[in-house]
């Protein structure tokens, strides 16, 4: 496994480290040992699997809050997707910062996405599906979410939105507030 640290601290890319031959190649998608040596977690309890019909379709910008924080594990396994997640970490130097990474069938790539990150994705062909695992179970009191076009974050989609459900679009908008000397993000209606 080869582990490529993005801009945002604890956020990786994971690319597969193939052996191959004239049959094609072998590859670890995951090894505990090669988690743990980079200080990540390796716990996962529940794995989600979303197709998605169109190209367009967003999905996101979802996270949980305590004592549920998600780490998550995304991949896609069939299509193409924009997969983007925000630093929602109070305290991290990258807070309100965002990245993209392009997630396909053919580059193999994983993203592992750290606790207190929102997480969501456009995909860029129809019939695009991702597989994800998580280190907490979904519960539906402790979810939040980003909108995927709040100005405070301006993330750039590549696609118009064909699709999107009515709580992504539903988001309240995020403010920076200033609580001492540290930045913290809240959202307008205080939810």
């Amino acid at each position: 496994m080869i582990f490529i640290e993005t801009k945002l601290p604890g956020a990786f890319i994971i690319e597969l480290e193939k052996r191959e031959d004239e049959r094609g190649f072998f590859a670890r998608a995951w090894c505990q040992k090669e988690v743990r040596a980079k200080g990540l977690n390796d716990f996962s309890v529940q794995m989600n699997i979303s197709y998605n019909k169109t190209r367009g379709t967003l999905r996101g910008m979802h996270y949980q809050v305590a004592p549920s924080e998600e780490i998550k594990l995304v991949r896609c396994v069939r299509g193409i997707v924009y997969d983007v997640i925000i630093d929602l970490r109070p305290d991290s130097p990258t807070h309100g910062e965002w990245i993209a990474v392009e997630l396909t069938a053919d580059n193999y790539r994983t993203l592992y996405v750290p606790k207190n990150f929102a997480h969501g994705y456009q995909t860029l062909r129809d019939d695009s599906e991702v597989l994800y695992q998580v280190s907490e179970f979904y519960s539906p009191a402790l979810e939040r979410g980003v909108r995927y076009n709040d100005p405070a974050f301006a993330i750039e989609w590549p696609l118009p939105v064909s699709g999107i459900s009515d709580k992504d679009r539903s988001w309240p908008d995020y403010i920076l507030m200033k609580d001492s000397d540290s930045p913290t993000w809240r959202t307008r209606g205080g939810r």
